[in-house]
């Protein structure tokens, strides 16, 4: 009988540790961070994307761009070579949701001030008022630092095909004409390989809070 509780107590001690480790291990697979999502036109709501592009499932990726910001220094997709950046559509002269967006850009430039990966681009809906000067004007008045924050005026028809066929930013349709206006208050995560990782209410401060906890993910993310 004695032998019989010596070897129960050396199966109970072995049966606690390998339930132990099976318990282990399913938390450790259970919390794996699950990756940001890679944003392809066909799994975005309909209504953002170009009738072109609704059918693309892989490889869908920002498009090269060359334009103009505050200091009239011209701004290309090199300028973001190997940074992850925020993307958003203002113009200066918008009384509604754009001063609440370009403060939420504040917010996230004051976040990643010191941290070289990250970077911010704000592309004006209104080229035509909006020339170098009045975005300089604008960049001071809220407080853009020129290294972290590119505000970028240009053609119009090249921004507002980026708008639609790049960033997925807008729900209405047009061509860019003089006649075409686009408004939004979508920012959006875009990684290193100039694909989209996330969509974002630029007027919700709690959807900030969200890009901000995004950014360090898809920063670890990319180390892995």
């Amino acid at each position: 009988m004695l032998s019989f509780f010596k070897d129960y107590k050396k199966f109970a001690i072995g049966f606690f540790i390998l339930s132990a480790v099976i318990v282990l291990i399913i938390y450790n697979i259970l919390n794996v961070e699950k990756p940001l999502p890679i944003y392809q036109p066909n799994n975005v709501e309909t209504t953002l994307v170009d009738s072109t592009i609704q059918h693309v499932k892989r490889y869908h990726k920002i498009a090269d761009f060359s334009l103009i910001n505050q200091n009239g220094k011209t701004i290309t997709q090199n300028d973001y070579k190997d940074k992850i950046y925020v993307a958003d559509f203002f113009f200066t002269t918008c009384q509604t949701i754009c001063p609440i967006m370009t403060d939420h850009m504040g917010v996230i430039q004051k976040e990643i001030l010191k941290d070289d990966d990250i970077m911010l681009l704000s592309h004006s809906v209104t080229p035509v008022i909006d020339s170098v000067a009045q975005l300089k004007k604008y960049a001071i008045k809220k407080g853009v630092n020129d290294a972290k924050w590119n505000l970028v005026t240009g053609d119009k028809k090249q921004i507002y095909e980026l708008a639609r066929k790049s960033y997925l930013a807008v729900k209405s349709v047009g061509n860019g004409d003089k006649y075409d206006m686009i408004h939004t208050e979508n920012f959006m995560l875009i990684d290193k390989k100039r694909q989209i990782r996330g969509f974002y209410d630029g007027t919700d401060p709690e959807a900030i809070s969200q890009l901000l906890n995004d950014i360090e993910k898809l920063k670890r993310m990319e180390k892995q």
